[in-house]
């Protein structure tokens, strides 16, 4: 039965993955069996995440390119496709937030949060489905947030981008799924990244010990699970869901 949870012989690209969320979701991968490919912008920053997983017993390669460029974007699936003859697995991990009241959340500020999140994502997975159907596999994974089911002042425009990322998993679930390929998100929580220093202060840390069923924040680690399962031939028959990877958080409102 554990064999239907291997990736092994599995190609796997995650996009924003030389830390946080993506980093775990590709040592979970890697250690899985999967050949990774990790994304960033930073190149530095790239082959010290690579450093990390080989530590780790783990192994990647890094594609440096901004994933709102389309060319540069194009490119890197191409390549992923000469190297090993297939892509099986995208997790668009990608994302930027901006916790702002509405007065302050210009057009030009949404639209680049709805190209970073969004429609990267978009884009990235209808390159990636015509390789995943000629491999015969396809998993796609899109990163959303529990923030997607909630309003929230002060956090609109994070709130708009990822219900969009939502609705776009169900739609691409339905359009794909005739080409047996899945796609589903996780909604992460809180979780205790290098970008969620805010959620290590005493005043946050009592917050989940006092509201959240696990009565603690999401070690980064915990995500691995989840994404791993999705990519893996144990979730053949799961397409279309937002997995909420949270604590209990949504359970209790």
């Amino acid at each position: 039965m554990l064999r239907e949870f291997s990736l092994e012989g599995r190609v796997a690209l995650i996009t924003g993955s030389a830390r946080g969320l993506g980093f775990e979701i590709a040592r979970g991968m890697a250690a899985s069996g999967a050949k990774v490919y990790i994304n960033g912008t930073n190149e530095d920053r790239l082959l010290r995440a690579v450093e990390r997983l080989e530590a780790a017993g783990a192994s990647a390669t890094p594609l440096c390119f901004d994933v709102t460029d389309d060319s540069l974007a194009a490119a890197a699936i191409e390549r992923i496709a000469m190297e090993t003859g297939r892509l099986d697995i995208l997790v668009n991990n990608v994302g930027v937030r901006m916790r702002e009241p509405l007065e302050k959340i210009g057009s030009a500020e949404l639209r680049h949060m709805l190209d970073v999140d969004l429609v990267s994502a978009f884009a990235l997975a209808k390159l990636a489905v015509s390789h995943m159907a000629k491999g015969g596999y396809g998993r796609i994974i899109n990163i959303s947030s529990v923030a997607a089911m909630r309003g929230r002042a002060g956090d609109a425009a994070y709130i708009i981008v990822k219900g969009g990322m939502n609705a776009m998993t169900r739609s691409l679930a339905a359009e794909f799924g005739p080409e047996g390929i899945t796609c589903n998100a996780i909604m992460p929580g809180g979780f205790l990244t290098e970008t969620n220093e805010n959620l290590k202060t005493p005043a946050m840390q009592e917050m989940f010990r006092t509201r959240m069923p696990l009565g603690r924040a999401g070690d980064p680690a915990e995500i691995a699970g989840p994404a791993v399962f999705l990519a893996s031939p144990a979730a053949s028959y799961v397409t279309g869901i937002c997995l909420a990877v949270d604590g209990g958080a949504l359970a209790t409102g």
